[in-house]
């Protein structure tokens, strides 16, 4: 069916918190080892769909 399982239902648990103060209060309340990774800003590339067919394409249009 394309999953898997494991014996450990916490390991499959991710939380989610407001602020990064919650976040570390929250894991050492519970004795939780935790590790904070920072977002990413998504690369945007901006293209217009009549680029696709431009004389100037880098590679050419082929179907």
């Amino acid at each position: 069916m394309g999953y898997t399982s494991s014996s450990d239902v916490k390991s499959q648990i991710k939380l989610e918190f407001t602020s990064l103060e919650d976040a570390k209060a929250y894991a050492e309340k519970n004795g939780l080892a935790y590790s904070v990774q920072q977002p990413q800003k998504a690369k945007r590339r901006i293209m217009s769909y009549a680029e696709n067919f431009s004389t100037d394409r880098s590679l050419p249009w082929t179907h």
